[in-house]
């Protein structure tokens, strides 16, 4: 297991949820890219943490984020 996945499956399991699957991962991948290169990169982290505010799936989220890519 990967340093990465280690510490996700550490951190889901102090907050009592679980770890995000591979296709989850890289989704939420997509959504902080999206939200970096539509505008700077601390865009990145923030867009996935509204995101998850909202109660927002991470694909939900991606779908939002690449809407307003096209607006914009």
């Amino acid at each position: 297991m990967s340093t990465s996945q280690s510490w996700l499956r550490d951190f889901a399991d102090r907050l009592g949820v679980e770890v995000p699957s591979e296709e989850e991962v890289a989704t939420i991948l997509d959504l902080a890219g999206s939200a970096a290169h539509a505008s700077q990169r601390v865009a990145a982290p923030v867009a996935c943490w509204i995101a998850a505010a909202a109660g927002l799936s991470p694909g939900e989220a991606l779908d939002i984020a690449r809407h307003l890519d096209v607006e914009s």
